[in-house]
């Protein structure tokens, strides 16, 4: 049965939005995150502080869609205000890993004793920091910020040999706030 169903989201203070057809501009302190979505028959609106998403004849695929595209909206907000920090965590047993950044690549050298180094690169918008054994990866957009970590996962991954013994690679302790 299809029903009338909006979905408000309220801006918080210090936050400017700015929309354009599909494409969401918001502003905040940490800086900027400009996305555009595919919300087809949907209705977006912004009045006064408030943005506005919906439809007058809404099924459950829609309904699904506007929850959706308010998480997103909510991460960018919560994103614009305070970024999005993931630490992970260099392991290694017998053969001590280097991690080099140059410019926007990454070389991760002497894993597992491999003479050539594994690469990586770093997507735009996102600041990587190397402390020690621990990488940290910020930014404003939390899908980017969670790619690269990503990235750095699967570039150390291990392949053809036993899990159990070889138990070296980068891998992820904190994920945007929250302990692993």
């Amino acid at each position: 049965m299809k029903k009338e169903f909006y979905k408000e989201l309220e801006i918080p203070s210090g936050i400017e939005i700015s929309i354009e057809g599909n494409r969401i501009k918001i502003t905040g302190p940490e800086g900027e995150i400009d996305k555009e979505f595919r919300i087809g028959k949907l209705d977006l609106k912004k009045k006064e502080n408030k943005i506005i998403l919906g439809y007058k004849k809404t099924t459950k695929k829609e309904k699904k869609l506007i929850n959706t595209f308010i998480a997103h909206l909510k991460n960018m907000i919560r994103g614009v205000q305070k970024k999005f920090e993931y630490e992970l965590k260099i392991c290694f047993s017998h053969f001590p890993i280097t991690v080099e950044i140059r410019g926007r690549d990454v070389a991760i050298k002497n894993f597992l004793g491999e003479s050539v180094a594994r690469k990586m690169k770093i997507l735009e918008g996102v600041e990587v920091k190397i402390e020690k054994d621990i990488v940290r990866v910020s930014s404003v957009d939390k899908e980017l910020a969670g790619q690269t970590a990503a990235n750095f996962e699967a570039a150390t991954k291990i392949r053809k040999r036993d899990k159990r013994v070889f138990q070296d690679g980068i891998f992820m302790i904190n994920k945007a706030g929250k302990e692993i």
